[in-house]
């Protein structure tokens, strides 16, 4: 049969049919002939099961090896993949020539790559020498459309200035409106710039100069933050307030022969106090001096050995002397035959821990401090360990987990950054459409939730959260281990690795998902299977406060209207026809299925417009045609 043509296989499988047909024809007229009701009757029934029977294993075979073939064939066209040839085997020459046509396409797309390559280089040399140069600017940065509803930039220092700072996030969600409105008037009368003083959503005050932007579009506004200056006791003078109480408290410690006089007694008690407060003073100001630059964790751990490929975050911290400390701690392990490894480990709040770790034996504390006593920094000889962990408001201490060893430091995230010293922005925001509602425009949210369970009695234990804007990643990302408040079933511990231990320190549900909705605003939001995800969050409203009532998009919905609903929608199965690859290790975490759930939605995207939906209408009203397959997270039950 194999060797048959298509149409001619199709012309015996009706033969056969009507073979059948007229078979089961003659017996029923055959049984009829007997003679009497119940022969006529049963020849009926012979002829009309009969036939039923034939005509659904004819549908059976259509299906099986015609409708569902190319269903898959379809699909893998439209999203670029290179369809499996063992599927549609019973296509004849309909399989081989979808397939060499999609490879003929990959090779086209190869090329095509290849010969915009050399142009692309150059235009991401200069790009990243302009984000080097303006993720190190001092003072905040900040780019929006003309009336400041869309913001397209923004640099490290801004994210720090500006706590939920986002794409396409409006300007006067972050500051009090009345000063950026007035500015704004001043802009619409004439002025190329002007100065403005505000407030943040926090109540810090901020000052800073506001500027047109006549080449973005239709416009846009540059808005250059700094900190308003606050003022402070002088070092100096606290330093040499310090001493004077001292002083004067010293000869009084020495007239202490006998009984303490009333009176003596009242003026140490008032030094003590006077040595006290000062000391106090003089310890708000070297908080107040601690490092506010961004360092990456690529320039805090340059020359020391990672134990697993390190996240791009950033933190508050002074590179070159932090850096130094860490390299001074690794040589210093090195000597006493360890092989120290950098391993980053989530922390509570804004915060991750750094750690050295190794097999062995852990240090003691007396020695730890004896090397913190050390200036490890050449470039700062005056600076020892010790000194460098307090102006970053930190410390160092060791710990034991069985075999493992290690030295531990938390330090503070860069808030709203995912690499330091870097710039996030997508200028092309500032020319889309107010109200556009194109799949290709949507700026959205993919997330991924881990839970104690899957009823609806179980608890949130990590969510996790990537911010897309016009089909493409913007690099802004929320991740948090969430404590359920109650006790991890070891089932759910040995699917996801999260651990009691793990969530002992981390914020509860309230803190977590207030933060979420921050991060979220008003984005569409997309996730796997997301009426399981969203469910999670809107039991959890009356306890947190923190409502979502975004628009939601489902990838098991959208994989069924390009392969239909006979497939299988899991999001391996998915991501293997879209040929995207989980690692292992990221499987069955929040922040890698939403990876991977954001890379097959990016996919999707053009397969849905090659079927004709473009906007978000468009796929929602076509994915509540598969609503056997899977609810709609966007009705609450």
């Amino acid at each position: 049969m194999a060797r048959l043509s298509l149409r001619l296989r199709i012309l015996l499988l009706f033969a056969a049919a009507w073979a059948a047909a007229l078979l089961l024809a003659g017996l029923a007229l055959w049984r009829a002939g007997q003679g009497g009701a119940d022969a006529l009757a049963q020849g009926a029934m012979l002829a009309g099961f009969g036939l039923t029977g034939v005509l659904t294993g004819l549908w059976l075979l259509f299906d099986h090896n015609v409708a569902r073939p190319i269903e898959t064939l379809a699909g893998a066209l439209r999203t670029g993949q290179v369809p499996d040839p063992e599927p549609s085997r019973h296509l004849a020459d309909l399989g081989p020539a979808a397939r060499d046509a999609a490879l003929a396409r990959a090779r086209s797309d190869q090329a095509l790559t290849q010969a915009l390559d050399a142009h692309a280089a150059e235009l991401a040399r200069e790009k990243a020498s302009l984000e080097a140069i303006l993720g190190d600017f001092g003072a905040g940065a900040v780019m929006a459309d003309a009336r400041g509803r869309r913001v397209v930039f923004y640099n490290a220092s801004a994210a720090r200035l500006l706590p939920g700072l986002a794409l396409d996030r409006a300007l006067d969600s972050l500051l009090t409106p009345g000063a950026l409105q007035s500015a704004q008037v001043r802009l619409a009368a004439g002025a190329p710039a002007t100065d403005l003083s505000c407030l943040t959503a926090q109540g810090v005050r901020l000052t800073g100069r506001l500027r047109r932007i006549d080449s973005m579009g239709d416009g846009g506004l540059l808005l250059i933050l700094r900190d308003h200056a606050v003022e402070r006791p002088a070092p100096r003078a606290t330093l040499e307030a310090l001493r004077r109480h001292a002083a004067t408290l010293v000869p009084m410690l020495d007239a202490l022969d006998g009984p303490i006089p009333p009176a003596l007694a009242a003026a140490i008690r008032a030094e003590g106090q006077g040595l006290a407060s000062t000391t106090r003073t003089l310890s708000q100001i070297l908080a107040s001096d601690a490092p506010v630059d961004v360092a990456g964790l690529d320039e805090l751990a340059a020359g020391l050995t990672p134990a697993a490929p390190l996240p791009a975050v950033g933190f508050r911290a002074e590179a070159a002397g932090m850096n130094a400390l860490l390299l001074a701690l690794q040589s210093r392990l090195q000597d006493l035959g360890h092989a120290p490894r950098l391993a980053v480990h989530p922390e509570a709040g804004d915060q991750m821990r750094l750690a050295l770790e190794w097999t062995g034996a852990p240090v003691p504390i007396d020695l730890l401090d004896g090397w913190l006593a050390d200036a490890p920094d050449p470039g700062q000889p005056g600076l020892t360990g010790t000194e460098i962990l307090a102006r970053h408001g930190t410390g160092l201490w060791p710990e034991r987990d069985g075999a493992t060893a290690r030295l531990v430091m938390p330090l503070p995230l860069a808030q709203g950054q995912t690499a330091a010293g870097g710039v996030t922005y997508d200028f092309a925001l500032a020319l889309r459409g107010a109200a556009s509602s194109r799949l290709a425009d949507l700026t959205c949210v993919v997330f991924d939730t881990e839970t104690t369970g899957l009823s609806d009695h179980d608890r949130i234990v990590q969510i996790a959260g990537l911010r897309l804007a016009r089909g493409r990643l913007t690099g802004e990302r929320f991740d948090t281990l969430v404590h359920p408040g109650r006790p991890i079933p070891p089932a759910s511990t040995a699917i996801h690795g999260i651990t009691d231990a793990m969530v002992a320190d981390a914020p509860d549900l309230t803190a977590a998902l207030t933060a979420f909705r921050h991060f979220c605003d008003d984005s569409v939001l997309i996730a796997h299977n997301a009426p399981f995800d969203m469910g999670f969050l809107r039991r959890a409203e009356a306890q947190t406060g923190a409502h979502f009532p975004n628009r939601v998009l489902d990838t098991v919905a959208l994989s069924a209207i390009i392969w239909g609903s006979s497939e299988v929608h899991s999001l391996d199965a998915l991501t293997e026809r879209l040929g995207i690859e989980i690692p292992s290790e990221a499987r069955h975490t929040a922040m890698g299925d939403t990876i991977a759930t954001a890379q097959a939605f990016l996919r999707l995207i053009p397969a849905l417009e090659a079927k004709g939906i473009t906007r978000f209408e468009e796929a929602l009203a076509e994915a509540r045609r598969h609503r056997r397959l899977i609810a709609d997270a966007n009705l609450r039950s």
